[in-house]
């Protein structure tokens, strides 16, 4: 990694900082970091490399933002988003970490859990959709299947994006008077901010089972958006010892005449929609 890019890592926390960090820089920053995520990419592509990045935090912690961030410049036959909906009934019979296993990295690609396993330490605990039980066998199991992983040659990065109280009160109070931003309310979201210290404690345990020396946690302050963006992506680039591949020189073919026709004329009569704008 440049080291341009690697000064955002030294950006001094928020709260210490004057003001929300303005849009023209944040664009200028978070393109920099695209352009490493482009190298990156085709470091992925020709070494073959499996990578998986877990997004984990409370609701409305930024996690959407900063995956579209992450995956703005990217293909997505690359970098794959997985957001799984609540399992059906018949995952519920199978073994917990079965679902998500069969989104797990085959060469060439790197896998974004927008929410992952950790939902059963989580929001399962939290709202009763796990027992005590199972929530603590998780706990026990979890750095078991994520060690196979490890040593399997997956490069697994997990991040906690935390979000303080008042400003997560902001966010779910301008989702619900924001009707591009109702469609984020789920049946689960406002139970969740009832439930602030339950989801405090779901947390505190679930880090102490599993952030190990093998596969840690990486929390990330995201109060504020923007910096939370750019932080999370240049310490992800960091952890990733990919290298500069170089590209054959691509030389643009002209046009061949050959077979030529009035192939615009053959278009004249089609259904062409009704131009608004």
């Amino acid at each position: 990694m440049s080291d341009e890019i690697a000064t955002i890592q030294d950006l001094e926390a928020p709260a210490s900082r004057e003001g929300k960090l303005k849009e023209k820089e944040y664009r200028r920053e978070l393109q920099k970091l695209q352009v490493e995520l482009c190298i990156l990419q085709d470091w992925v592509k020709s070494t073959g490399q499996r990578i998986i990045i877990v997004f984990e935090g409370r609701d409305a912690a930024g996690k959407g933002g900063l995956i579209r961030a992450l995956t703005e410049r990217v293909s997505p036959r690359v970098f794959q988003v997985v957001a799984l909906s609540a399992p059906s009934d018949r995952e519920k019979s199978q073994l917990y970490i079965q679902r998500y296993l069969k989104w797990f990295p085959a060469g060439g690609e790197v896998i974004i859990f927008d929410r992952s396993w950790y939902n059963r330490a989580g929001v399962e605990r939290v709202m009763g959709f796990a027992t005590a039980k199972e929530t603590k066998r998780f706990l026990q199991l979890v750095p078991k299947v994520e060690e196979l992983a490890i040593q399997d040659g997956i490069i697994l990065i997990k991040y906690w994006l935390e979000v303080g109280n008042a400003e997560q009160k902001r966010r779910f109070e301008a989702r619900i008077g924001d009707p591009l931003r109702q469609w984020k309310l789920s049946p689960i979201d406002l139970p969740s901010r009832e439930r602030w210290y339950e989801y405090s404690r779901a947390r505190d345990d679930m880090l102490d089972a599993t952030d190990t020396a093998l596969s840690p946690w990486h929390i990330v302050r995201s109060d504020d958006k923007r910096r939370a963006r750019l932080n999370c992506i240049a310490d992800l680039l960091s952890r990733i010892p990919y290298e500069k591949v170089d590209r054959p020189k691509v030389k643009l073919p002209e046009r061949s005449e050959k077979h030529a026709y009035a192939d615009k004329a053959s278009m004249k009569h089609r259904r062409w929609i009704t131009e608004k704008y």
